[in-house]
């Protein structure tokens, strides 16, 4: 395996590149990333490529643009040097909440982004928590799609929560906070919420008895923050204790890491699919890690086995 495996980092996360190579026991590749005066980003292999099974680790987080380009240009130069397969793995799959067009005259974003992945060259692609599971039938290529479900179950279990009860912000997250719900074998509830404008969201109603009860929010990502503080407050209302907020993706976009330091929030559980800052972190984040799930899922890939084998619930 070690022979024609190569793993590149891209700029957006190379700590979690590093996980990923020592949990395989190979070196991360050799790769320069450079800007030309004039903001151009070029790319160079440092060392040879031919008919390797090369996988590029990039996030799509913010700045998302600059890092999409910088993917695409690290593609063509793997196409260009010969390599026998190039695996993009995407912890986090940016432009994925524009799937769908829900008003007249928008753009289908996460299906350009999966016909611009494929067109440069990408032979398979790698995600995690899609934030529309859909998305993976843009794709004409192999798509796995990992979950980190598991990963915050078993956290969850090893703090042996007092009556809890897992909460679904709306009704897109219900089929996961199920899920969970059944492993910990908890109820659950779902919130119901408008949204007036982009990253704003209105909590309208709660289905679910979450009285006395320590609620486990459950999110793929988070972003601004406001709507999980909404979500909060109208636990709060309705006699809930302080809540557990989980997600696989902390985008922590402007100050959302200011309004999570909220009195009613006990902790954050996210997962390092996007690089969090240094410094600046409240007291009550926990950071798991999915370098291990990725480290086996690129195993798995290269032998030729099954993904399913990743998770406790092959139908995730």
């Amino acid at each position: 395996m070690q022979h024609s495996l190569r793993i590149f980092s891209g700029s957006s996360n190379p700590q979690l590149v590093q996980n990923i190579c020592r949990k395989l026991g190979v070196e991360s590749g050799k790769l320069k990333i450079s800007r030309f005066k004039s903001g151009e980003i070029y790319v160079h292999y440092e060392e040879t490529i031919r008919n390797c099974d090369v996988f590029l680790v990039q996030s799509l987080s913010r700045p998302i643009n600059e890092l999409l380009v910088e993917l695409l240009v690290m593609i063509d130069a793997a196409k260009r040097a010969s390599a026998r397969t190039i695996n993009v793995i995407l912890p986090y799959y940016g432009y994925a909440r524009q799937e769908r067009k829900s008003a007249p005259r928008e753009p289908i974003s996460a299906k350009l982004l999966a016909d611009v992945l494929t067109t440069a060259g990408a032979s398979r692609v790698v995600t995690i928590d899609l934030h529309a599971a859909a998305i993976q039938g843009f794709f004409n290529i192999p798509v796995d799609h990992l979950t980190a479900l598991d990963l915050i179950c078993d956290y969850l279990k090893s703090k042996n929560i007092a009556n809890p009860v897992i909460v679904s912000p709306d009704a897109g997250r219900a089929s996961m906070a199920e899920k969970l719900a059944s492993r910990l074998d908890s109820p659950f509830a779902i919130m119901i919420k408008k949204r007036p404008n982009h990253n704003e969201s209105v909590i309208t109603h709660v289905i679910g008895d979450v009285d006395g009860r320590t609620p486990i929010i459950i999110e793929d990502l988070i972003d601004t923050g406001t709507t999980i503080v909404n979500v909060v407050e109208g636990l709060k209302e309705r006699g809930a204790g302080p809540a557990i907020v989980c997600a696989t993706h902390g985008l922590f976009s402007g100050p959302a890491l200011e309004r999570l330091t909220h009195p009613h929030i006990s902790e954050i559980v996210v997962t390092d699919s996007i690089a969090l800052p240094e410094s600046g972190n409240p007291s009550c984040f926990t950071v798991l890690s999915v370098a291990p799930m990725l480290a086996r899922a690129i195993r798995i890939i290269l032998d030729g086995g099954s993904i399913a084998t990743l998770f406790k619930d092959a139908g995730v």
